[in-house]
């Protein structure tokens, strides 16, 4: 690419380039490749490791309120979430809530392996906990209520919407909502920071940083079990009648 300046006032008078595609007709530099090559065998042999195995295929779309590999993710977020947690805090996680945009790739039937937790969250998002009121609980009910979305919610949370999609009952852990309790509730760092429109995160009591990345968290999940077997339940519904 070329630029010419103007001497007199030293700003950007012209800028001419030129189009170069990124095709086969480029050749590859050898010293480059001889270099990338052993990189690139050890990383793809990591990746490809088998680590556990589904007997069904899974995807984001298969549940109007939860779904199974919602359900999966989040109930990885708290199994393996919460022994950090405890150690950082000596406190429980009381549930966790996740994003139904988050989840980018289906979990296909077969193996899966360290390459399948990347498939499904790419991103670098960590699990973060935040100590909410139940005033602010109750507004995430809310606010599931009329997102009308699958966003994954581990099975500590019992959320029943009626026909007309107002929130029926909440519990958690089996008990309702207190609004004078402080809440723990595992979420990732981009729904902490308002993704999704998740405001009531920002009214909080505190903030813990685990330093585990959700993908991490699957890939740590799915080692500890042949086969997986997520389910739909009961734990986001809405009455049909």
């Amino acid at each position: 690419m070329l630029l010419i300046f103007s001497c007199a006032s030293s700003n950007i008078s012209k800028i001419e380039g030129k189009r170069i595609d990124i095709d086969d007709s480029l050749s590859s530099d050898k010293a480059v490749e001889d270099f990338i090559t052993p990189y690139r065998l050890h990383v793809n042999k990591d990746m490809d490791s088998i680590i556990s195995y589904a007997p069904e295929t899974y995807t984001k779309s298969d549940g109007e309120f939860n779904t199974a590999i919602g359900n999966l993710m989040a109930d990885a977020v708290y199994s393996e979430g919460n022994p950090v947690f405890m150690q950082q805090s000596k406190k429980n996680i009381d549930f966790v809530l996740l994003n139904h945009g988050g989840i980018r790739s289906i979990l296909s039937k077969g193996n899966v392996t360290t390459r399948t937790a990347y498939g499904i969250m790419p991103f670098e998002n960590s699990v973060v906990v935040v100590a909410l009121k139940g005033e602010q609980v109750n507004e995430m009910m809310v606010y599931l209520s009329k997102a009308k979305r699958a966003h994954p919610v581990s099975h500590q949370l019992q959320l029943t919407l009626d026909k007309n999609s107002e929130v029926s009952s909440a519990t958690v852990n089996g008990k309702p909502i207190d609004v004078n309790k402080t809440y723990y509730i595992a979420t990732n760092d981009y729904l902490y920071n308002g993704g999704d429109g998740m405001d009531f995160f920002q009214t909080n009591e505190g903030l813990y940083v685990l330093n585990y990345k959700i993908r991490n968290v699957l890939i740590d999940n799915f080692k500890k079990t042949d086969t997986l077997n997520p389910k739909q339940d009961q734990r986001f519904i809405k009455l049909k009648d």
